[in-house]
């Protein structure tokens, strides 16, 4: 029995001072270079067989796993992780109160390799049914998954290293606030609609027979990348959820789940059950596209000048008191779109977000319904730019200056 646990991110005060065909892309282009990041911080064997009631907690051996998987699927030898991390000796890529990564070589390919606990056991049938599904599945706004490492109550996730940079970043760069590579509205549409189709993909096309779930929908744990000279996302994470246990049948996981979140991003039924479900993702997609039009944190603090001490600020709250009034929604929108946006597609998009967090997990829309109404204004956007004859191409660099 695993004991209930959350573990919740807060950022803290600062001192005053349906569905549709995937859109084509014609983005600016953006040029990467000095920050890379496969998925933002958060973040010869023998074969023994196992019987259908060994757990995972009890696996000493990735050999056991091999059996039945397809061949992309790759059970790493725990020496293999120990070696290509240096005995983990290496500088850590990321590392948070849940995880530790490094970026590393293994089998001559470039990898970012996650250190995660196993949260609840887990049969060996169910390990490989899982680990199959996941790292068979192929999305282009999806980091993909090669395979695994179990050693002790860890389990090791190797991912593909994709250069990038955290959404996060991109938004809010400490170094340079006023500057962000997502400085036109295109950009942004882009980005909302490549998530939308990520997220839908791993909803509603990964398992015909069960609900996956992603659980770390933020900005930290999206990848802003150049591909073909424009910008596009990709979601990291994806089976992280799944191969640590954190999600059981939904008897199991009101008792035994452990589970963790990012306050802002969290649902008020996932605060209060830890229970997290397709709906509870869709609330943290829809945190993120706010974001993304606003430029603005989930959850911020303000100085009130009339009590003399901090306010918590919501973008949810924020966004709801911009919609249906143009001239409110124009200082809403992130202002380093300097006033160059479809005021209309902006609202509906600002609508959709605000759909995706209701209170009432059943009044939210699934992502086959969203990533078709992303998709639909992404098209009308490219046709305004193209009637307005705004201009889209930019180059930047991440480079010192």
């Amino acid at each position: 029995m695993c004991k209930t646990r959350m573990s919740i991110d807060a950022i803290s005060p600062r001192k005053p001072s349906s569905q549709f065909s995937r859109a084509s892309k014609s983005r600016s282009s953006s040029e990467f270079l000095g920050i890379s990041s496969s998925s933002a911080a958060e973040p010869s064997s023998s074969y023994n067989k196992f019987s259908s009631s060994t757990s995972i907690s009890s696996l000493t051996s990735p050999s056991s796993l091999k059996v039945s998987l397809p061949e992309n699927a790759h059970i790493y030898e725990f020496s293999e992780i120990r070696s290509a991390t240096k005995n983990f000796l290496a500088k850590p890529f990321s590392s948070s109160s849940s995880s530790v990564s490094w970026k590393c070589t293994i089998r001559r390919r470039e990898v970012i390799i996650f250190q995660r606990k196993i949260r609840c056991q887990m049969e060996t049938s169910d390990l490989k049914k899982r680990l199959q599904l996941i790292c068979r599945s192929h999305h282009v706004s999806i980091i993909k998954l090669l395979g695994a490492s179990i050693s002790g109550n860890h389990i090791y996730l190797v991912y593909e290293f994709i250069k990038g940079v955290n959404l996060s970043t991109c938004l809010r760069n400490p170094r340079n606030p006023n500057f962000t590579i997502l400085s036109n509205w295109i950009s942004r549409m882009q980005i909302a609609d490549d998530l939308a189709h990520g997220l839908d993909y791993v909803h509603n096309f990964t398992s015909l027979d069960r609900e996956f779930i992603h659980n770390f929908i933020k900005p930290s744990s999206i990848l802003v990348t150049e591909e073909n000279n424009s910008l596009s996302a990709k979601i990291s994470h994806f089976g992280t959820t799944e191969l640590t246990g954190e999600l059981r049948d939904k008897i199991e996981v009101r008792s035994e789940t452990k589970f963790e979140g990012t306050r802002g991003y969290m649902s008020p039924e996932l605060l209060n059950t830890g229970i997290s479900t397709q709906k509870s993702d869709v609330y943290a997609f829809g945190v993120v596209i706010l974001e993304l039009l606003s430029g603005d944190e989930a959850l911020n603090y303000r100085f009130d000048e009339r009590s003399g001490g901090y306010e918590r600020v919501s973008v949810i709250e924020t966004a709801r008191e911009a919609v249906g009034d143009e001239g409110r929604l124009r200082k809403w929108i992130d202002r380093r779109l300097k006033d160059s946006f479809p005021v209309d597609v902006a609202e509906r998009m600002v609508r959709v977000g605000l759909d995706c967090v209701e209170e009432n997990p059943e009044k939210r829309p699934d992502m086959g319904w969203v990533s078709g109404r992303v998709s639909m204004l992404f098209l009308e956007s490219k046709s305004w730019v193209e009637r307005m004859g705004v201009p889209v191409d930019f180059s930047v660099s991440f480079a010192p200056r």
